[in-house]
């Protein structure tokens, strides 16, 4: 049985503030928009937006909605190649699946690596994808715990539970 580890609102807003900190002290590139990944991207997104002023956009990957999450990234793409920089927005790098199919779709639609970022709340060091920006970092070799997001914990514990469960490489 996974162990529940929920971060407190103000601990999340904290590692927004940390994430705009660190946005901010990055001397020479600085995005023109940020982009929530759906869903745990879409609400630390939004708060970072507020945070930076950098306006947000949303990619949602978690529907398989085609028009919500391929064709979104291909006109990402389009606005990248045009000169646009924009900074994607998670709220976990876990295994980096997330981060690498983003990275990989961007590219194949020639959206240069020099204009794509990416921020994430917690972003674990074995991850299979790398993260520009992080406001903590765990080692799931040694942590865990499944953690509930402010915006999780509206859900269901059976909810989480199966969630939880349909990862289990993450908690075992």
């Amino acid at each position: 049985m996974p162990v529940f580890t929920e971060i407190a609102y103000d601990r999340f807003v904290a590692d927004v503030r940390t994430l705009a900190a660190g946005i901010a002290a990055e001397p020479g590139w600085r995005p023109d928009f940020l982009i929530g990944i759906g869903r745990g991207g879409l609400a630390p997104a939004v708060f970072l937006s507020h945070a930076t002023g950098i306006p947000t956009l949303s990619c949602d990957l978690s529907s398989a909605v085609k028009e919500f999450a391929d064709d979104v990234l291909a006109r990402l793409a389009a606005r990248a190649r045009a000169g646009e920089t924009l900074l994607f927005v998670d709220d976990i790098n876990d295994s980096g699946g997330t981060i690498l199919r983003l990275r990989t779709s961007l590219a194949a639609e020639g959206a240069p690596a020099e204009r794509i970022r990416f921020a994430v709340l917690i972003d674990n060091v074995v991850s299979r994808a790398t993260v520009e920006y992080r406001a903590r970092t765990i080692d799931r070799t040694e942590e865990k715990d499944w953690f509930v997001f402010p915006w999780e914990a509206m859900a269901p514990q059976q909810s989480l539970d199966s969630d939880a469960a349909a990862q289990p490489a993450r908690i075992a």
